[in-house]
Protein backbone atom coordinates (compact mmCIF):
# COMPACT_ATOMS: atom_id res chain seq x y z
CA UNK A 1 0.00 0.00 0.00
CA UNK A 2 2.86 2.25 -0.89
CA UNK A 3 3.15 4.27 2.75
CA UNK A 4 -0.55 5.83 2.39
CA UNK A 5 -2.90 4.21 5.10
CA UNK A 6 -5.05 1.89 4.85
CA UNK A 7 -8.60 2.40 4.99
CA UNK A 8 -10.63 0.04 6.64
CA UNK A 9 -14.50 -0.47 7.58
CA UNK A 10 -15.70 -1.82 10.68
CA UNK A 11 -18.57 -3.30 9.87
CA UNK A 12 -20.66 -5.22 13.38
CA UNK A 13 -23.64 -5.09 15.28
CA UNK A 14 -22.16 -4.99 18.57
CA UNK A 15 -21.01 -1.20 19.44
CA UNK A 16 -19.09 -1.94 21.82
CA UNK A 17 -17.48 -4.89 19.46
CA UNK A 18 -17.35 -2.46 16.49
CA UNK A 19 -15.19 0.12 19.01
CA UNK A 20 -13.13 -2.87 20.23
CA UNK A 21 -11.80 -3.28 17.07
CA UNK A 22 -11.56 0.43 15.74
CA UNK A 23 -10.08 1.63 18.58
CA UNK A 24 -7.27 -1.49 18.35
CA UNK A 25 -6.34 -1.62 15.04
CA UNK A 26 -6.11 2.31 14.77
CA UNK A 27 -3.40 1.98 17.08
CA UNK A 28 -1.52 0.88 14.20
CA UNK A 29 0.04 3.43 12.35
CA UNK A 30 -0.38 2.11 8.83
CA UNK A 31 -4.22 2.17 9.59
CA UNK A 32 -7.19 4.42 9.19
CA UNK A 33 -10.65 3.46 10.03
CA UNK A 34 -12.31 5.51 7.72
CA UNK A 35 -16.08 4.37 9.01
CA UNK A 36 -17.94 2.08 10.87
CA UNK A 37 -21.53 0.20 10.00
CA UNK A 38 -23.93 -1.73 12.30
CA UNK A 39 -25.40 -3.71 9.28
CA UNK A 40 -25.09 -4.71 5.86
CA UNK A 41 -26.85 -2.03 4.71
CA UNK A 42 -25.35 0.79 6.61
CA UNK A 43 -22.25 -0.76 5.35
CA UNK A 44 -22.54 -1.19 1.34
CA UNK A 45 -23.39 2.83 1.71
CA UNK A 46 -20.43 3.38 3.57
CA UNK A 47 -18.43 1.51 1.07
CA UNK A 48 -19.73 4.29 -1.84
CA UNK A 49 -19.09 6.82 0.76
CA UNK A 50 -15.45 6.36 1.93
CA UNK A 51 -14.08 3.71 -0.37
CA UNK A 52 -12.37 1.43 1.87
CA UNK A 53 -9.39 -0.67 1.00
CA UNK A 54 -10.28 -3.29 3.16
CA UNK A 55 -13.63 -4.38 5.49
CA UNK A 56 -13.66 -6.41 8.77
CA UNK A 57 -17.18 -7.56 8.63
CA UNK A 58 -19.05 -10.13 11.63
CA UNK A 59 -20.53 -13.08 10.34
CA UNK A 60 -23.89 -13.37 12.82
CA UNK A 61 -25.50 -9.87 12.11
CA UNK A 62 -29.20 -9.02 11.99
CA UNK A 63 -31.01 -7.93 8.69
CA UNK A 64 -28.22 -10.31 6.42
CA UNK A 65 -25.77 -12.48 7.40
CA UNK A 66 -21.99 -11.76 7.14
CA UNK A 67 -22.07 -14.41 4.81
CA UNK A 68 -24.92 -13.79 2.53
CA UNK A 69 -23.45 -10.09 2.42
CA UNK A 70 -19.90 -10.87 1.19
CA UNK A 71 -21.91 -13.06 -1.26
CA UNK A 72 -23.55 -9.92 -2.69
CA UNK A 73 -21.45 -7.08 -2.24
CA UNK A 74 -18.39 -8.50 -4.02
CA UNK A 75 -19.49 -8.98 -7.49
CA UNK A 76 -20.77 -4.70 -7.45
CA UNK A 77 -17.47 -3.76 -5.09
CA UNK A 78 -14.51 -6.23 -5.29
CA UNK A 79 -13.21 -5.59 -1.90
CA UNK A 80 -10.76 -7.60 0.77
CA UNK A 81 -13.18 -8.82 3.63
CA UNK A 82 -11.80 -10.51 6.70
CA UNK A 83 -14.81 -11.96 8.08
CA UNK A 84 -14.93 -12.20 12.43
CA UNK A 85 -16.48 -15.42 13.50
CA UNK A 86 -17.11 -17.44 16.87
CA UNK A 87 -15.76 -20.72 16.11
CA UNK A 88 -17.79 -22.51 13.51
CA UNK A 89 -17.66 -23.51 10.57
CA UNK A 90 -19.14 -20.70 8.91
CA UNK A 91 -16.12 -19.18 8.44
CA UNK A 92 -15.50 -21.33 5.68
CA UNK A 93 -18.74 -20.42 4.24
CA UNK A 94 -16.99 -16.80 4.22
CA UNK A 95 -13.92 -17.87 2.06
CA UNK A 96 -16.09 -19.50 -0.12
CA UNK A 97 -17.90 -16.51 -0.87
CA UNK A 98 -15.25 -14.27 -1.51
CA UNK A 99 -13.60 -13.04 2.08
CA UNK A 100 -10.03 -13.55 1.92
CA UNK A 101 -9.36 -14.27 5.43
CA UNK A 102 -10.50 -14.66 9.06
CA UNK A 103 -10.05 -13.96 12.61
CA UNK A 104 -11.99 -15.51 15.67
CA UNK A 105 -14.01 -13.77 18.18
CA UNK A 106 -12.01 -13.46 21.54
CA UNK A 107 -13.60 -13.57 24.83
CA UNK A 108 -14.12 -10.15 25.70
CA UNK A 109 -13.42 -10.73 29.56
CA UNK A 110 -10.20 -11.82 28.72
CA UNK A 111 -7.81 -9.09 27.72
CA UNK A 112 -5.02 -11.07 26.99
CA UNK A 113 -7.52 -12.73 24.39
CA UNK A 114 -8.54 -9.48 23.01
CA UNK A 115 -4.82 -8.37 22.58
CA UNK A 116 -3.78 -11.65 20.72
CA UNK A 117 -7.18 -11.17 18.55
CA UNK A 118 -6.33 -6.90 17.72
CA UNK A 119 -2.56 -8.08 16.64
CA UNK A 120 -4.00 -11.03 14.61
CA UNK A 121 -6.24 -8.76 12.88
CA UNK A 122 -3.91 -5.97 11.95
CA UNK A 123 -1.59 -8.41 10.68
CA UNK A 124 -4.18 -9.56 8.23
CA UNK A 125 -5.29 -6.05 7.45
CA UNK A 126 -1.92 -6.00 6.26
CA UNK A 127 -2.21 -8.84 4.36
CA UNK A 128 -5.20 -8.33 2.79
CA UNK A 129 -4.94 -4.69 1.29
CA UNK A 130 -1.97 -6.25 -0.94
CA UNK A 131 -4.88 -9.46 -1.49
CA UNK A 132 -6.46 -10.40 -4.98
CA UNK A 133 -10.26 -10.67 -4.82
CA UNK A 134 -10.75 -14.40 -5.88
CA UNK A 135 -13.16 -14.94 -9.23
CA UNK A 136 -14.44 -18.35 -7.95
CA UNK A 137 -13.97 -20.42 -10.98
CA UNK A 138 -13.64 -24.21 -9.69
CA UNK A 139 -11.29 -26.18 -11.43
CA UNK A 140 -13.84 -29.34 -13.39
CA UNK A 141 -13.27 -32.38 -12.09
CA UNK A 142 -10.23 -34.13 -13.95
CA UNK A 143 -10.93 -37.51 -16.10
CA UNK A 144 -8.41 -40.28 -14.54
CA UNK A 145 -9.40 -42.47 -17.23
CA UNK A 146 -6.97 -42.07 -19.83
CA UNK A 147 -4.38 -43.73 -18.17
CA UNK A 148 -3.22 -44.67 -15.12
CA UNK A 149 -2.15 -42.94 -12.29
CA UNK A 150 1.05 -43.89 -10.04
CA UNK A 151 -0.06 -44.16 -6.80
CA UNK A 152 3.25 -44.75 -5.14
CA UNK A 153 4.01 -41.35 -5.36
CA UNK A 154 3.75 -38.92 -2.05
CA UNK A 155 2.10 -35.67 -2.63
CA UNK A 156 2.86 -32.46 -0.24
CA UNK A 157 1.24 -29.13 -0.43
CA UNK A 158 1.69 -26.22 1.08
CA UNK A 159 -0.49 -23.07 1.26
CA UNK A 160 -1.36 -20.02 3.95
CA UNK A 161 -3.65 -16.83 3.05
CA UNK A 162 -6.35 -17.74 0.36
CA UNK A 163 -5.09 -21.31 0.74
CA UNK A 164 -8.31 -23.20 2.31
CA UNK A 165 -10.29 -22.21 -0.83
CA UNK A 166 -7.53 -22.78 -3.13
CA UNK A 167 -6.75 -26.44 -1.60
CA UNK A 168 -10.53 -26.88 -1.52
CA UNK A 169 -10.87 -26.57 -5.46
CA UNK A 170 -7.86 -28.41 -6.40
CA UNK A 171 -8.55 -31.26 -3.80
CA UNK A 172 -12.35 -31.03 -5.48
CA UNK A 173 -10.93 -31.54 -9.23
CA UNK A 174 -9.18 -34.54 -8.45
CA UNK A 175 -10.08 -38.62 -8.66
CA UNK A 176 -10.48 -40.85 -5.69
CA UNK A 177 -7.49 -43.05 -7.15
CA UNK A 178 -4.63 -41.07 -5.78
CA UNK A 179 -1.16 -41.17 -3.95
CA UNK A 180 -1.35 -39.80 -0.72
CA UNK A 181 -1.51 -36.32 0.18
CA UNK A 182 0.24 -33.81 2.78
CA UNK A 183 -1.06 -30.43 3.45
CA UNK A 184 -0.14 -27.96 5.72
CA UNK A 185 -2.38 -24.89 5.64
CA UNK A 186 -1.40 -22.29 8.10
CA UNK A 187 -5.09 -22.10 9.89
CA UNK A 188 -5.61 -21.46 14.25
CA UNK A 189 -5.56 -24.93 15.90
CA UNK A 190 -9.81 -25.43 16.14
CA UNK A 191 -10.09 -24.84 12.81
CA UNK A 192 -7.90 -27.67 11.05
CA UNK A 193 -9.91 -30.21 12.02
CA UNK A 194 -13.28 -28.88 10.62
CA UNK A 195 -11.06 -27.77 7.47
CA UNK A 196 -10.54 -31.53 7.23
CA UNK A 197 -14.30 -33.09 7.77
CA UNK A 198 -15.66 -30.37 5.68
CA UNK A 199 -13.05 -31.68 2.91
CA UNK A 200 -13.79 -35.39 3.38
CA UNK A 201 -17.68 -34.39 3.16
CA UNK A 202 -16.77 -32.49 -0.21
CA UNK A 203 -14.71 -34.34 -2.25
CA UNK A 204 -14.07 -37.99 -3.51
CA UNK A 205 -11.05 -38.23 -1.45
CA UNK A 206 -10.63 -39.50 2.43
CA UNK A 207 -9.57 -36.57 4.21
CA UNK A 208 -8.38 -36.05 7.86
CA UNK A 209 -6.69 -34.42 10.38
CA UNK A 210 -2.98 -36.10 11.18
CA UNK A 211 -2.09 -37.41 14.13
CA UNK A 212 1.18 -39.38 15.04
CA UNK A 213 0.78 -42.83 13.94
CA UNK A 214 -1.20 -42.58 10.84
CA UNK A 215 0.34 -43.99 8.17
CA UNK A 216 0.34 -41.90 4.16
CA UNK A 217 -2.49 -44.68 2.04
CA UNK A 218 -3.29 -43.79 -1.58
CA UNK A 219 -6.26 -41.57 -1.67
CA UNK A 220 -6.19 -40.32 2.12
CA UNK A 221 -5.23 -36.63 2.79
CA UNK A 222 -3.96 -35.40 5.70
CA UNK A 223 -3.60 -32.13 7.26
CA UNK A 224 -1.28 -30.91 9.60
CA UNK A 225 -3.02 -29.76 12.90
CA UNK A 226 -3.25 -26.19 13.29
CA UNK A 227 -0.90 -25.90 16.16
CA UNK A 228 1.96 -28.40 15.35
CA UNK A 229 4.49 -29.37 12.83
CA UNK A 230 4.05 -32.57 10.86
CA UNK A 231 6.63 -34.47 9.14
CA UNK A 232 6.93 -38.14 7.43
CA UNK A 233 9.27 -40.69 8.05
CA UNK A 234 9.89 -44.02 5.78
CA UNK A 235 9.29 -47.13 7.27
CA UNK A 236 9.97 -50.00 4.97
CA UNK A 237 7.99 -49.14 2.16
CA UNK A 238 5.28 -47.19 4.35
CA UNK A 239 5.50 -43.75 5.18
CA UNK A 240 4.49 -43.15 9.05
CA UNK A 241 3.13 -39.63 10.01
CA UNK A 242 4.39 -37.55 12.98
CA UNK A 243 3.23 -34.50 14.16
CA UNK A 244 4.97 -32.36 16.93
CA UNK A 245 4.39 -29.45 19.16
CA UNK A 246 7.70 -26.97 18.12
CA UNK A 247 8.99 -23.76 17.90
CA UNK A 248 7.10 -21.68 14.89
CA UNK A 249 9.32 -21.84 11.39
CA UNK A 250 9.21 -18.80 9.18
CA UNK A 251 6.57 -17.52 11.59
CA UNK A 252 4.68 -20.64 11.64
CA UNK A 253 3.44 -23.65 13.15
CA UNK A 254 2.76 -25.68 11.49
CA UNK A 255 5.60 -24.77 9.19
CA UNK A 256 5.35 -26.25 5.34
CA UNK A 257 9.27 -26.03 5.30
CA UNK A 258 9.47 -28.67 7.98
CA UNK A 259 6.53 -30.69 5.92
CA UNK A 260 8.39 -30.24 2.52
CA UNK A 261 11.68 -30.74 4.18
CA UNK A 262 11.11 -34.15 5.51
CA UNK A 263 9.33 -35.42 2.34
CA UNK A 264 12.85 -34.44 0.34
CA UNK A 265 14.62 -36.35 2.90
CA UNK A 266 12.65 -39.79 3.35
CA UNK A 267 11.01 -39.34 -0.42
CA UNK A 268 13.03 -37.91 -3.04
CA UNK A 269 12.23 -38.26 -6.35
CA UNK A 270 9.00 -39.99 -5.78
CA UNK A 271 7.43 -36.93 -4.37
CA UNK A 272 5.12 -34.17 -5.99
CA UNK A 273 5.19 -30.63 -4.50
CA UNK A 274 2.64 -27.87 -4.69
CA UNK A 275 2.87 -24.47 -3.60
CA UNK A 276 -0.37 -22.93 -3.34
CA UNK A 277 -1.43 -18.63 -2.46
CA UNK A 278 -0.07 -17.37 0.61
CA UNK A 279 2.07 -13.98 2.66
CA UNK A 280 5.41 -14.68 3.29
CA UNK A 281 7.76 -17.04 2.29
CA UNK A 282 7.40 -20.65 3.98
CA UNK A 283 8.11 -23.59 2.15
CA UNK A 284 10.48 -22.12 -0.66
CA UNK A 285 13.70 -23.45 1.02
CA UNK A 286 11.38 -26.44 1.28
CA UNK A 287 9.93 -27.10 -1.92
CA UNK A 288 13.97 -26.24 -3.39
CA UNK A 289 14.87 -29.19 -1.39
CA UNK A 290 12.36 -31.49 -2.61
CA UNK A 291 13.58 -30.47 -6.48
CA UNK A 292 17.15 -30.90 -5.44
CA UNK A 293 16.55 -34.38 -4.44
CA UNK A 294 14.42 -34.91 -8.04
CA UNK A 295 10.88 -34.53 -6.15
CA UNK A 296 8.59 -32.95 -9.55
CA UNK A 297 7.37 -29.52 -8.18
CA UNK A 298 4.27 -26.93 -9.44
CA UNK A 299 3.66 -23.65 -7.95
CA UNK A 300 0.50 -21.11 -8.38
CA UNK A 301 0.85 -18.45 -11.03
CA UNK A 302 0.29 -14.41 -9.84
CA UNK A 303 -2.88 -14.60 -11.53
CA UNK A 304 -5.00 -16.83 -9.97
CA UNK A 305 -3.48 -16.18 -5.97
CA UNK A 306 -5.09 -14.40 -3.84
CA UNK A 307 -1.20 -13.68 -2.26
CA UNK A 308 1.24 -14.23 -4.57
CA UNK A 309 4.32 -14.24 -1.74
CA UNK A 310 4.87 -18.29 -0.99
CA UNK A 311 4.54 -18.89 -4.37
CA UNK A 312 6.54 -16.31 -5.81
CA UNK A 313 9.70 -16.36 -3.59
CA UNK A 314 9.75 -20.65 -4.40
CA UNK A 315 9.66 -19.39 -7.82
CA UNK A 316 12.18 -16.97 -7.42
CA UNK A 317 14.90 -19.49 -5.74
CA UNK A 318 14.15 -21.70 -8.68
CA UNK A 319 11.88 -24.24 -6.43
CA UNK A 320 9.39 -24.29 -8.91
CA UNK A 321 9.79 -26.90 -11.99
CA UNK A 322 6.23 -25.90 -13.24
CA UNK A 323 4.25 -22.59 -12.73
CA UNK A 324 0.67 -22.12 -13.44
CA UNK A 325 -3.29 -21.08 -12.35
CA UNK A 326 -5.21 -22.99 -9.58
CA UNK A 327 -7.12 -23.99 -12.22
CA UNK A 328 -4.69 -25.59 -14.24
CA UNK A 329 -3.09 -27.92 -11.29
CA UNK A 330 -5.34 -30.67 -11.40
CA UNK A 331 -4.11 -31.50 -14.68
CA UNK A 332 -0.37 -30.74 -14.55
CA UNK A 333 -0.26 -32.54 -11.18
CA UNK A 334 -2.05 -35.83 -13.11
CA UNK A 335 0.31 -35.88 -16.32
CA UNK A 336 2.76 -35.79 -13.39
CA UNK A 337 1.46 -38.68 -12.12
CA UNK A 338 0.94 -40.79 -15.20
Amino acid sequence: MNGKRIKVLVVDDSLLFREVIARGIETDPSIEVVARAADPFDARDKILQFEPDVMTCDVEMPKMNGIEFIRRLLPQHPLPVIVISTVSEAVFDAMNAGAVDFVTKPEVQSSKSVEKFLLDIISKIKIAANAKISRSNTADTVNSSAGKINTNKIIAIGASTGGTEAIYKLLKALPAEMPGILIVQHIPPVFSNMFAQRLNNQTLLNVKEARTGDWLEPGKVLIAPGDRHMKIKKIGDRIRIETFEGEKVNGHCPSVDVLFESVAREAGSSAIGIMLTGMGYDGARGLLAMRRRGARTIGQDEQSSIVYGMPKVAFDIGAVEKQTSLENIPQVLLAMLK
